[in-house]
């Protein structure tokens, strides 16, 4: 990751980087909480066509393109159907991850922001998951879509009456697309290449592999981009304080400023 840093970035990264044991155990926290607060969702499957239902419907009313297009281009050869299910499968949590480390071992101060941001928009997520259960357009007959990673492979979904690690009715809001906006907007922020706005490619990707493999709805990642839309403007880079301030500079001691200053006296009194 190539990121040039200009002189403010710099001073702003001189904040203290948090300690790395909390952060591992904050960042697993999150991740069980998530995991186990889905489980909660199961269960509503009625419920969760009927919203389907009317999702597919304001699609097609506001003229949304079909997602079937977007799949049609994907099922043009075997192998550019596999990458892309391998892509919804393989990249979403690696890639956040790797983001994650980088930004705090190189970019601590938009580390905390990051982080900080994921968790506000991944709690909002559940809370949707568990009161607007989605079944994905994969599942949905009326779509016509087929479902890619069970035809071709791989998939990370099983049978929804037998698969409990996962809650295939959370459609809404897709965070595989919400993540990997975040993961694109904080490098382009805490970095200064001429090269990285070429990171936007990555959400872009993220977006025709939901809709084209028939995991999400378009409707899923505007969802996920306006949640993290308000968690951006909320959550800001966190200032610097006396503390923090510390880390990154010292003072001279006294016996050093006392000879600082008596050297100034010399080379004053030796100008006049």
């Amino acid at each position: 990751m190539n990121g040039r840093t200009e002189p403010a970035q710099a001073e702003t990264d001189a904040i203290a980087r948090p300690p790395l044991v909390r952060e591992l155990l904050l960042v697993a926290g999150l991740f069980l909480v998530y995991k186990f607060g889905r489980q909660l969702a199961t269960g509503h499957t009625g419920e969760a066509f009927r919203n389907a239902d009317r999702v597919w419907d304001l699609e097609r009313a506001v003229h949304l393109p079909g997602e079937g297009s977007v799949q049609h281009l994907l099922l043009h050869g075997d192998t550019l159907v596999h990458i892309a299910n391998t892509y919804y499968a393989a990249v979403h949590f690696p890639a956040t991850a790797a983001f994650l480390v980088w930004m705090y071992l190189r970019r601590p101060t938009h580390y905390v922001r990051a982080r900080r941001v994921l968790a506000a928009v991944t709690a909002t997520a559940l809370v949707v998951h568990l009161t607007f259960p989605l079944a994905p357009p994969r599942m949905l007959a009326a779509t016509g879509l087929i479902d890619t990673g069970q035809v071709y492979g791989p998939s990370v979904y099983g049978s929804p009456r037998t698969d409990h690690l996962s809650n295939q009715f959370a459609a809404m809001p897709s965070l595989h697309f919400g993540w990997a906006l975040m993961v694109a907007i904080g490098l382009i922020v805490a970095t200064r290449s001429r090269r990285r706005w070429l990171w936007l490619l990555h959400p872009l990707a993220t977006l025709l592999v939901i809709v084209g493999t028939a995991n999400h709805y378009w409707l899923d990642a505007v969802a996920a981009t306006a949640m993290l839309g308000i968690a951006l403007a909320v959550i800001k880079l966190p200032r610097r304080t006396a503390t923090t301030a510390g880390h990154g500079t010292r003072k001279p001691a006294p016996a050093a400023r006392d000879a600082v200053s008596d050297e100034e006296s010399v080379i004053v009194g030796a100008g006049r």
